[in-house]
């Protein structure tokens, strides 16, 4: 079923800001939105899906310019699967390096609770 959601209804759905969704649109990250007869954006499911996968690659800290080429690539057409395969890829990399320094600095603060765990059992 397709949905026909307004802005603010798919920034609530979304957790993005309306701004950020107009902003998208105007970079072309999401492509121009279906109108009402009365000029306002509906969100279809399709739309939906697209704002969703974005976030995904946001919030793994994908670049916006990066964003915005494989965006580009996408809309070319399955001519730039390899390319857009490649740039997800390299992508995933960065992602698993950002997650292996994490789960260092994880070790760090593991540490240092039960150090302080320790002081505190000590001084009782």
């Amino acid at each position: 079923m397709d949905t026909n959601l307004t802005i603010q209804e798919t920034a609530s759905r979304t957790g993005l800001s309306e701004h950020t969704l107009r902003y998208y649109e105007k970079i072309g990250l999401i492509l121009p939105v279906e109108r009402a007869p009365n000029g306002h954006r509906r969100y279809n499911d399709e739309d939906l899906g697209w704002i969703d996968f974005l976030k995904c690659l946001r919030s793994t800290g994908m670049p916006v310019a990066q964003m915005i080429e494989f965006t580009q690539l996408t809309h070319a057409g399955d001519d730039t699967i390899q390319e857009r395969l490649a740039m997800l890829k390299k992508h995933r990399e960065c992602v698993l390096r950002e997650i292996a320094l994490l789960e260092k600095d994880l070790e760090v603060i593991h540490y240092k609770i039960d150090w302080y765990s320790n002081m505190i059992e000590e001084e009782s």
